[in-house]
């Protein structure tokens, strides 16, 4: 269990910063950038929340649960799997988290209209949010993927597909928020030559 009863430690002031398995590694490590971006996004689910919790209550739901994941998909990435015994079971992403958030997508869209056209990021303010959310979303899993080719790294495959269908439901989510894609603003190409 986390207990944080003091806040700086300047254990950090020389630029590091320690893994779930004790190894300290530079804060600019590709590591280090996967579970801040996941950070990130989840900070933007937050925001996203403000706006749903009292119109979208369903949507604010399955945001909640998300964000009790992102935890997980941080503590996952924080504690590589070095086949070394670390004297308790780290936590991992497992497909069962991943069918979940399937489950909700397949349920949201239902409701939609196809595209016939990208979005343009925005809408209503929920929506706007959501996107913000689904873009940093995208960024981690990019970090992730870009982890993941280092052979001296192990990053969990199943958080890497989490992290997708994230992102899949966060769009999904926006498009839901903004009157169930009636409002929204799709790119029309060339429209400003």
């Amino acid at each position: 269990m986390v207990k944080l009863n003091k806040i700086y430690t300047r254990t950090g002031d020389d630029g590091t910063t320690g893994l779930g398995s004790g190894e300290r590694r530079l804060k600019s490590d590709l590591r280090v950038e996967a579970y801040g971006a996941v950070d990130e996004a989840n900070a933007c689910i937050g925001l996203a929340r403000v706006h749903t919790a009292s119109e979208h209550p369903d949507i604010d739901a399955m945001l909640y649960r998300i964000q009790n994941d992102m935890f997980d998909l941080g503590a996952d990435l924080s504690t590589p799997d070095t086949g070394k015994d670390l004297g308790y079971e780290p936590l991992r992403i497992i497909a069962s988290q991943t069918a979940r958030i399937e489950a909700d997508i397949d349920r949201l869209n239902a409701g939609l209209e196809p595209l016939r056209s990208f979005v343009l990021n925005g809408g209503s303010p929920a929506a706007a949010a959501l996107h913000l959310a689904r873009t940093v979303a995208r960024r981690a899993e990019r970090v992730m993927v870009a982890l993941a080719q280092d052979a001296n790294e192990h990053v969990n495959r199943e958080g890497i597909r989490y992290i997708n269908r994230v992102s899949d439901l966060l769009f999904v989510a926006a498009r839901v928020v903004n009157d169930n894609g009636k409002a929204d603003v799709l790119w029309v190409p060339g429209k400003n030559r």
